[in-house]
């Protein structure tokens, strides 16, 4: 498959191989950079072993290229990246910014998939958001 995803604010492509790379910074602080796989609903993630952070603490997601806060205006503890896939259609993707927390979303128009075990945390607020 050739899916790319990118920077909403200065569409620069984050993902190199099989990992999305963002700049973070936890609720203590710290900072550093994550790998997130790229298949939606695949939760696999690596980071350095002295950037650890607790199951449920907010992680802030930055662009790796502008820096840019990822929070998505939708919720505050959802980050935004958007994904371009083979056919070039451009898909709005919301994520959780909590540890653990498994909340994927692709969004296309009305048209919305969900991934994870705790998406419907934010379901509603998402189809607010659309309009529906």
């Amino acid at each position: 498959m050739n899916i790319n995803y990118k920077c909403p604010h200065c569409n620069a492509y984050i993902n190199l191989e099989d990992c999305l790379i963002f700049s973070v910074q936890s609720q203590n602080g710290k900072s550093g950079l994550i790998a997130l796989h790229p298949e939606l609903g695949n939760y696999t993630a690596q980071a350095n072993p002295a950037f650890n952070f607790s199951a449920g603490e907010t992680v802030e997601f930055f662009c790796p290229v502008c820096h840019t806060s990822l929070t998505s205006p939708v919720h505050k503890n959802l980050s935004k990246i958007i994904m371009i896939d083979e056919n070039e259609r451009e898909f709005t993707i919301l994520f959780s910014k909590k540890a653990g927390e498994k909340s994927t979303y692709k969004i296309i128009g009305e048209t919305m998939e969900i991934f994870g075990d705790d998406s419907a945390e934010y379901h509603d607020f998402i189809r607010l958001s659309m309009n529906i």
